[in-house]
């Protein structure tokens, strides 16, 4: 670990990450010192190593200086760094994001999907990221906080589609993160689209407040949250928070895969005529989350999330001195491991940089102490909402496939941007019908 090297030097004083770079310097070395958007860390890049910061060892680090931007959206619920809360959080909402329930959004996905791209013209230029952030915002709002009021609030899901847009497209703010940036983003329109957000929030939790017996999912398992003596655990600014984050880290991370989904499927036609003739095979029947695991659909998404996790990056800090491997780190020290880096390493992965979802009837991932793939992370920590996030990439796969067949706009080259998630810098698609 002698020589540090900065990941993160862009033109202009602009935090940019080199994929290349880091491949070409990281690639082969377990272990190195980095400088990641402003954060001095000591990198791994060992499957065996960060499964024992994952799973073995995890309540021995919290999470990184990476992870501030996330703090300053809610320091309440699920991000908080004591185990016990974080365990209590994350069985509230586990009733809604467990298999078996997931399944019960489905007609709502389809009929969300349906109704979003059929508003799309044949030969318009569509902004495919946009329209991702709008879906899934608008199925994140249905499923885990449905309205209250007779219908669900257009305006809300549109505001909502805007913060998640402009979240995607921010740097991961670590140092450079100050209290000039509330919730980790600049001033103006993230800002101002993070408080119209939470302002529609508000009129929600008012409104179940006055009518509880309307209360339904997990916003209103959060106001029913009390303590021994009857208190409400959460304020209702601190569960307008919970409700913000999690309603990012639903959507942010789906928009992204489905981008690069479609983008895929484009650019592959003979891909896209298998996933077309599998599709109907793609059912609930015996699946696993909903996708039958030997079917193209399955090792079509696998691959996805293997060249294109939308978590890229994760850190945690030391909670104490500790050993990793033949490492000894003191307490406090940023420990930083990339999936993108995992998931192309060629001694895994033969030929790790083409697309190619059979590679997955030969591979399987996860078989005893492996950690070669984690596009939903492990251990105590891993996404909780792994199942609804297999269900909604079926859903709004099949459905924009079923009336559409997505093409690049001529001339462009699509180029990944690694900042909040791995998504792609612009991604402008022209549909033709089916």
């Amino acid at each position: 670990m002698k020589s540090h090297l900065d990941l993160t030097t862009g033109l202009s004083g602009k935090a940019e990450f080199h994929f290349n770079r880091m491949e070409e310097i990281l690639q082969g070395r377990p272990v190195g010192q980095v400088t990641v958007d402003g954060i001095d860390a000591v990198f791994i890049n060992d499957p065996t190593l960060i499964r024992a910061i994952q799973v073995k060892d995890s309540r021995k680090y919290v999470r990184g200086d990476l992870f501030q931007k996330g703090r300053n959206i809610s320091r309440a619920g699920l991000l908080l760094e004591d185990e016990a809360s974080h365990r209590h959080y994350r069985r509230l909402s586990n009733p809604f994001l467990r298999v078996a329930k997931v399944d019960e959004y489905v007609p709502t996905m389809r009929r969300i999907v349906s109704d979003a791209v059929a508003s799309w013209h044949a030969g318009d230029l569509v902004d495919i990221q946009n329209e991702m952030c709008w879906i899934s915002g608008a199925i994140a709002l249905a499923a885990l906080f449905p309205s209250p009021f007779p219908e669900p609030s257009r305006d809300l899901s549109d505001r909502l589609a805007a913060l998640i847009l402009e979240t995607i497209r921010k740097p991961l703010y670590g140092k450079v993160a100050t209290p000039a940036q509330p919730y980790g983003l600049p001033s103006g329109q993230p800002a101002q689209a993070r408080e119209e957000v939470r302002k529609l929030l508000f009129s929600y939790v008012d409104e179940q407040l006055r009518r509880p017996d309307s209360a339904a999912g997990y916003l209103s398992a959060l106001l029913l949250d009390t303590d021994e003596t009857g208190e409400r655990v959460l304020t209702v600014d601190q569960i307008c928070d919970e409700a913000i984050m999690m309603l990012i880290a639903a959507t942010a991370t789906m928009a992204s895969v489905m981008s690069w989904a479609l983008y895929v499927l484009s650019e592959e036609p003979l891909i896209e005529e298998k996933l077309f003739e599998d599709m109907p095979k793609a059912g609930n029947e015996g699946a696993a989350h909903g996708i039958e695991r030997s079917s193209y659909t399955f090792r079509f998404l696998m691959e996805i999330l293997r060249l294109y996790p939308p978590v890229w990056i994760a850190c945690r800090k030391t909670r104490s001195s500790i050993s990793l491997g033949d490492h000894l780190l003191p307490e406090g020290v940023n420990v930083i491991f990339s999936s993108y880096l995992l998931h192309r390493n060629s001694d895994r992965y033969p030929d790790a940089h083409r697309f190619d979802p059979d590679r997955w009837l030969s591979f399987r991932p996860g078989a005893g102490d492996d950690t070669s793939y984690i596009p939903f992370g492990i251990g105590p920590k891993a996404c909780i909402g792994e199942a609804f996030a297999w269900r909604e990439l079926e859903v709004i796969l099949g459905t924009v496939m079923q009336r559409w067949r997505l093409g690049t706009k001529p001339g462009s080259s699509v180029q990944a941007a690694a900042e909040t998630t791995l998504h792609p810098h612009e991604l402008l698609m022209i549909p033709q019908p089916r």
